[in-house]
């Protein structure tokens, strides 16, 4: 029925009521139909993540199986790495791992104990002239060690002399010599046989001196700057 015509027939009021009813209607059917609401979909806690034994890089939301022998990573959903995780080992593994962190470490202990070996010798020797010196004052004292025991073979050589003069009389059958002129020659001999080993052991031991000095030498020659004698 026209607005107009119910305005002559119940009044405006009702016409004005019936006028925003309508209007409200309309806004109604216009509003778009209610949408269901959509589950959330949740980021998994953890990502995994490894490199296979085929250069393959897998990931999965929890610890990957392929990667047992080998290190994996767990990541947050950001992607920082939250911890590592080590490979599962059999009982030979873990002893070989062992095994190779006990070399490594035995390893590193032996660099740093050369490294200290370095500092101290450079301490003692900061040049070439200073390490001459000293394998020079320690070849002297042996060579005075030497020289002693020379002296004491020119002694012991003037005793036999001696005692073979006593022997001159029992040349012809020593068996009649008297016993302390045979002790005497014993006690020469043992004596020069002591002296010759001594001399013996000293030259042996200004090998060992030149032996040691020369591995310095080669050793402070890389640590030795070029002003100290490090090219020479």
């Amino acid at each position: 029925m026209p607005v107009r015509k119910i305005e002559k027939q119940t009044g405006r009021p009702f016409a004005a009521a019936s006028l925003m009813m309508m209007m409200t209607m309309s806004v109604v059917l216009l509003l778009p139909a209610e949408v269901p609401a959509q589950p959330a979909v949740q980021a998994p806690a953890s990502i995994y993540t490894c490199t296979d034994a085929r250069g393959r890089t897998l990931t999965a939301d929890r610890p990957i199986a392929e990667c047992t022998d080998r290190e994996q990573r767990e990541l947050s959903p950001s992607g920082t790495t939250r911890r590592r995780i080590e490979p599962t080992y059999t009982a030979r593994e873990l002893a070989e791992r062992e095994d190779r962190a006990r070399e490594a470490s035995l390893q590193a202990a032996r660099v740093l104990d050369e490294r200290r070996r370095e500092r101290a010798l450079l301490v003692r020797y900061p040049n070439a002239t200073v390490h001459d010196r000293e394998r020079g004052e320690a070849l002297v004292q042996i060579d005075a060690v030497i020289q002693a025991a020379r002296k004491r073979l020119e002694e012991l050589a003037e005793d036999r002399k001696r005692i073979d003069e006593e022997f001159e009389f029992y040349k012809h059958d020593v068996s009649k010599a008297p016993g302390a002129v045979r002790r005497k020659l014993d006690d020469n001999m043992q004596s020069v046989a002591v002296q010759n080993r001594f001399i013996g052991e000293q030259e042996d031991e200004k090998k060992r001196v030149n032996a040691r000095f020369d591995e310095e030498r080669s050793r402070l020659k890389q640590i030795w700057s070029p002003q100290n004698g490090g090219g020479k």
